[in-house]
């Protein structure tokens, strides 16, 4: 090709350019506009007057309301509190730790660390956590003074940009300054002084070590760090996270950063101010600091929530009443509860203790976020998983003394001690044949291990996973105690998950926030339902019918009690952990769910005694309070059993067990062609046959060498 041909072709390429090429130029262009006005926004932005932080206040105050809108549950900048002091008025220990852990090239840079920046995101994508943050303290200045909350490209240059502009006008000292007396530490407290009188009754230039640490830790993210919150322990890694930066800097030695983390720092009591639902709030508020960040979370927010303020305020009362009464009949001091809409997952209350404000009893700690064993009101899950499999409400289940381990003789069944199990029932007696319905409903524990078995724990898991339990793990972790609740939960997670039994088999992830809106009444976040088939219909109408059957809780329960309601559609599970450490009843109806625990945040013992006596009452006050004002629903019609089901699975009872008649993993199809061929068959087997031999109706003799109490067999027509 010639170079007049190459001109040529020059010349035709660019006034003719790829389409794709001329959509690249157009948003060049369009970016270095935006750009050059984002550079101009800056230039003429004006740098905020050292002087001026005295009389400084949030130009607008957050604040979060009720579902209606009308209630403020919190104003965040209500009761302000500020302390303006000069630098020389900060402990050194605070200088330090907090240029360590948030800004350590902080003299040398002229307002923004790039370097910073790209180590910060490696380091946050390796560890998966929040440990490093991107900005300068410099540009931490630019966030809580200058600009608004708004998250873009666009907003980040500009934020360069007056870092360098803050650069040029103060000193490193000036700056440093300025930071100390602007930082939010979490709720109404600004800056270190005020910060340091709240949290220690002490000013900034006092703090030892340690506190400095705890200080300097907090900015990041302070709702989440608040060291009267759930994330103590969070609190103290990052602390000390804090001092071996201040060690690898050249700060502190090593012996000083081994003896301030050490050091038992003790916070002061947290101030009772004006709020509303205080666990609720801080959830809340959390939440937006993580998603927005902790500056946006102090810039003129209106928070619409999913809280119902008279059914909170009631339900805080009943909370209360009940956990006092609690503490001088079964030594539980405190309790918790979550109740949410199961067809929109909106949070409708949520107590975290029976008083927020209460030292004695921890109780600033969010027990409705916090993970405790659920004993029994695990089994509803276990139970759904059998159903899911093909397993029916009648399939027949004995309940006599079994050794389940197979590393010992299916002849020790009184014999509990590893490698052996043997469970008990809570009453240390046994009924013989019972449907899956009965012994859900009368919370027998045998019935419950053999419905795991069928089930299979990694189904249950599974399952539960599904519908909102989330913190269960690896299938292998657990045993066949795993069906009475050995795994972790929160009342949260089981309020939710006890939705989609509720709601046919349809999960709606918990929510607490309906809307929000900036200062500008631009709308950041508006609540979209996202309903997904967790669980099928039929298996979730199937255990609304057996969990709402008083019937079929005879005679483990009154006919009158706490869980029954004659005239309405409402299910219930209560759930007691080994050595009495927690309490729950869970239940719910179409359009409420609701669960509580009861216990001792110390994890303490209560007064051995049934989740019924315990916590049953406080629920139904708070079901009743919760039913009041909404309308009667009914429960989906559960699907029939199939006439071609295998006897065992339509309640017919036999001298053999579920092992021997149907295929574990098929239970509607042929038997097996060789029940033997099931390690458990044998196990099953032997109870079964002295039961049978005795009568049916004469308790077995059990081996000599049995270390557990006397046990008795109920005979079948006295069994439902």
């Amino acid at each position: 090709m010639t170079r007049k041909t190459k001109k040529r072709a020059l010349r035709s390429h660019l006034e003719n350019p790829h389409p794709l090429l001329r959509v690249f130029l157009v948003l060049a262009g369009a970016g270095m506009l935006v750009a050059g006005a984002g550079i101009l926004w800056a230039a003429l932005t004006p740098i905020p007057d050292l002087n001026s932080f005295d009389s400084r206040k949030v130009a607008q105050s957050t604040k979060i309301y009720d579902r209606t809108g009308k209630t403020v549950l919190y104003d965040l900048n209500h009761d302000v509190r500020r302390n303006i002091v000069e630098l020389s008025e900060i402990s050194p220990n605070l200088q330090q730790a907090a240029i360590a852990i948030e800004d350590s090239s902080f003299y040398s840079h002229s307002g923004v660390s790039f370097t910073a920046i790209v180590r910060a995101i490696i380091v946050d994508i390796k560890t998966r956590s929040f440990a490093q943050g991107g900005s300068t303290i410099t540009q931490q200045v630019v966030k809580n003074t200058i600009l608004s909350g708004e998250k873009s490209p666009i907003r980040k240059f500009q934020e360069w940009i007056l870092a360098w502009k803050l650069e040029q006008k103060y000193t490193k000292k000036q700056i440093l300054e300025f930071y100390f007396n602007v930082t939010p530490y979490g709720g109404t407290l600004y800056g270190a002084e005020v910060a340091s009188r709240a949290f220690y009754g002490k000013s900034a230039n006092d703090l030892t070590l340690a506190e400095a640490a705890y200080l300097a830790a907090i900015p990041q993210l302070p709702t989440y760090y608040s060291p009267y919150g759930n994330n103590r322990e969070d609190l103290d890694a990052r602390k000390n996270y804090v001092l071996e930066r201040m060690r690898i800097l050249g700060y502190i030695t090593a012996e000083e950063e081994r003896a301030a983390a050490e050091e038992n720092v003790v916070f002061s009591r947290q101030q009772n101010n004006s709020i509303i639902a205080p666990h609720f709030v801080f959830y809340i508020e959390q939440q937006l600091e993580q998603t927005y960040g902790p500056e946006v979370v102090t810039q003129g927010l209106s928070v619409i929530t999913t809280l119902d303020a008279d059914l909170q305020n009631e339900a805080q009362a009943i909370v209360k009443e009940y956990a006092l009464a609690n503490t001088a009949k079964f030594n539980a001091s405190n309790a918790a509860l979550v109740a949410l809409d199961p067809k929109t997952g909106q949070i409708l209350a949520m107590v975290g203790s029976r008083d927020y404000f209460d030292e004695a009893i921890d109780g600033n700690f969010n027990v409705a976020l916090a993970l405790r064993q659920p004993g029994s009101a695990f089994k509803p899950f276990v139970y759904a998983a059998a159903l899911e499999k093909g397993y029916t409400p009648d399939t027949i289940l004995f309940d006599l003394p079994t050794q389940f381990s197979t590393a010992c003789s299916p002849t020790d069944t009184g014999n509990s001690e590893p490698p052996c199990y043997a469970p008990q029932n809570y009453d240390f007696k046994f009924r013989g044949p019972m449907t899956m319905r009965s012994a859900l409903a009368q919370s027998i524990n045998i019935p419950a291990v053999k419905t795991l078995y069928l089930a299979g724990t990694k189904n249950v898991i599974d399952l539960a996973t599904r519908m909102g339990i989330t913190s269960l793990g690896d299938p292998k972790e657990y045993g066949l105690s795993f069906a009475l609740g050995a795994a972790e939960v929160s009342p949260l997670q089981m309020a939710s998950a006890m939705g989609v039994f509720a709601n046919d088999g349809v999960r709606n992830p918990p929510t607490g926030i309906l809307e929000i809106r900036d200062m500008k009444g631009k709308v950041l976040e508006k609540f979209t339902p996202k309903p997904e088939q967790a669980l099928d219909s039929g298996v979730a109408r199937q255990m609304a019918a057996m969990m709402s059957d008083n019937d079929a809780r005879i005679p483990s329960y009154a006919p009158n009690n706490p869980l029954n309601y004659p005239d309405r559609d409402v299910a219930a599970k209560t759930g007691t952990t080994n050595e009495s450490r927690d309490a729950w009843t869970v239940g719910y109806s179409p359009n409420v769910s609701l669960a509580i625990w009861a216990g001792n945040n110390d994890n303490s013992p209560m007064v051995k005694e049934i989740a019924g006596y315990i916590v049953a009452p406080m629920w139904r006050a708070v079901m009743d309070a919760a039913l009041r004002d909404t309308p009667s629903e009914l429960f989906g019609e559960p699907p029939s059993i199939p006439e071609s089901a295998p006897p065992a699975l339509r309640g017919v009872i036999s001298n053999h067990s579920i092992l021997y008649q149907t295929n574990k993993e098929n239970p509607q199809g042929p038997p097996p062609a060789n029940p033997f061929g099931d390690p458990q068959l044998s196990y099953w087997e032997f109870p079964i046959q002295l039961w049978a031999a005795s009568g049916f109706t004469v308790a077995p003799t059990l081996p000599a060498a049995t270390t557990t109490p006397q046990t008795e067999i109920v005979p079948p027509e006295e069994a439902d």
